[in-house]
């Protein structure tokens, strides 16, 4: 059985929150703080990455 890769979702704050997005089967809700000079961050729990409207061209694919 494969492993999927984590889920990459581009955003419009520099401040989100993370719940794992699947209900019951998810996790705490964490707030994570995109820096401004990267323009992404990664949840410690899902390791889905986050990435600012302003980054998302710069991103490798």
């Amino acid at each position: 059985m494969a492993t999927q890769a984590p889920e990459t979702k581009i955003v419009d704050s520099y401040r989100i929150a993370c719940d794992g997005g699947e209900g019951a089967l998810g996790h705490p809700r964490v707030w994570l703080q995109i820096p401004h000079d990267t323009g992404w961050v990664e949840c410690g729990y899902c390791d889905a990455k986050y990435i600012h409207t302003d980054f998302a061209d710069q991103q490798d694919p």
